[in-house]
């Protein structure tokens, strides 16, 4: 007979014990062949590894920015044909994040991170290439790249991590958001040391190399075959209002975070700041969402409603975006904090949210799947729109009605998404 999960619109557990608090970056374990996890002896070698990968996959979306103007006076390119070059990559983590569970299963999980690290190399090397061509080539290896090592390791944190997943997913995610502003602050001193943008790119490429011999002792790690691996359908999810709620409130946030990182350095830098003033206040705002990015989802997880919470921090995320385009400059550096407030909070809300509003694991493994996937592909046009506006009116201004028409729309979602219930789902176990 089936093993069969239902969920629906009761109201989840207020108190929340910590076996469900570690579910706060769902993951897809379930989606996975389980294998034993090596080195299961040494579990400060796995977390130092789990952190240099993390650290690798936002330096690709995060280092373009600060030397966009440079290359588009290079490549000769316009600025909506440069916003393909900032949406691209984002649209490659929905798309290819498809094909993880897939892979992970014929190669194991190990061994398709080490691939997706050596593919993020090789798109990043390809960035040092001046063509716009090779450039976006590079770009979409990258994000490719990035796409499917994003699903898997929370996965990993789940399976090397049983008592501490909690712990090593507030690691995980402030290791992405450090990787991007470290990136998005250290590329234009990069290009003025080594002597032009090319190299400044291509130089990311060595700490993604450096992560992928670092896991390479773990895929030489006999992979055990486990024949009672279980794989779960859900049914009726796509059809659930709230999965969708969930769903754009996760894609209409991302959308602002990633035209901050493809475009708040140019911005910036059009309202009078130097090159490497501009990335540094683009790093700053990043490094600022590592504490709001650790304490929102604990504050969330325990309220039974998270509406106020998910439509409050987007609305400081507009406030901090309305101040750095109209604000006098003399107070840039408030509206740089404020929306690094916001933007991380909204990250850890969108994540946290696909756990309370899933009944069990086993649902909360497929609405990440749904809502990461859809989400990611949804916000790769924020970064496209923003290039359009600019050709069109040749200021920055307008985009300031698209900023604040996003988040609106992420308040109101967000909102619903927030309501204390379950999505209504049936989740099966297959080949039973």
């Amino acid at each position: 007979m089936p093993s069969e999960h239902s969920s629906d619109c009761t109201p989840p557990r207020k108190d929340p014990g910590p076996e469900y608090a570690d579910e706060l970056l769902p993951s897809m374990a379930s989606e996975l062949n389980a294998s034993p996890p090596p080195f299961s002896t040494q579990p400060l070698v796995l977390a130092i590894a789990l952190v240099l990968v993390a650290l690798n996959l936002r330096p690709a979306l995060s280092s373009l920015a600060p030397v966009l103007p440079e290359v588009m006076r290079d490549t000769g390119i316009s600025a909506t044909v440069a916003s393909i070059l900032t949406m691209s990559p984002v649209l490659c983590l929905g798309l290819f994040g498809f094909l993880a569970p897939r892979l992970a299963s014929r190669f194991g999980p190990e061994r398709t991170v080490v691939g997706g690290l050596l593919l993020l190399t090789a798109g990043t090397a390809l960035r040092g290439v001046p063509l716009f061509p090779v450039l976006l080539l590079g770009t979409l290896t990258a994000g490719a790249a990035i796409g499917i090592v994003g699903v898997l390791l929370p996965s990993l944190v789940k399976r090397d991590f049983p008592t501490r997943a909690s712990l090593m997913t507030g690691v995980y995610t402030t290791a992405l958001s450090a990787g991007a502003a470290v990136a998005a602050g250290f590329t234009v001193p990069l290009a003025n040391w080594l002597g032009a943008w090319p190299q400044a790119l291509a130089f990311w490429a060595l700490p993604a190399f450096a992560a992928a011999i670092m896991w390479l002792p773990k895929t030489r790690t006999r992979q055990r075959e486990n024949n009672h691996s279980r794989r779960y359908q859900a049914h009726g999810l796509w059809r659930d209002p709230l999965a969708w709620q969930v769903t754009l409130f996760m894609g209409l946030q991302s959308s602002l975070a990633y035209i901050i990182f493809g475009w708040l350095a140019p911005i910036l830098r059009d309202r009078g700041l130097e090159p490497v003033t501009a990335g540094f206040m683009v790093s700053v705002t990043l490094m600022v969402q590592l504490s709001t990015t650790l304490t929102a989802p604990i504050i969330a997880g325990r309220r039974a409603s998270q509406s106020g919470i998910a439509a409050g921090v987007v609305l400081l995320t507009m406030i901090g975006l309305s101040g750095i385009l109209y604000a006098p400059l003399s107070t840039l550096w408030l509206w740089i904090v404020v929306l690094g407030l916001g933007q991380g909070a909204s990250f850890a809300i969108s994540l946290a949210l696909i756990v309370l509003r899933a009944k069990d694991t086993h649902v909360a493994a497929h609405l990440s799947g749904m809502a990461q996937s859809v989400g990611y592909v949804l916000a790769s046009l924020g970064p496209l729109l923003v290039g359009l506006l600019h050709d069109y009116y040749g200021s920055w201004s307008p985009t300031g009605v698209l900023f604040i028409a996003i988040c609106v729309l992420a308040m109101g979602f967000g909102f619903g998404a927030g309501r204390p219930m379950h999505v209504r789902a049936t989740v099966s176990l297959q080949g039973a």
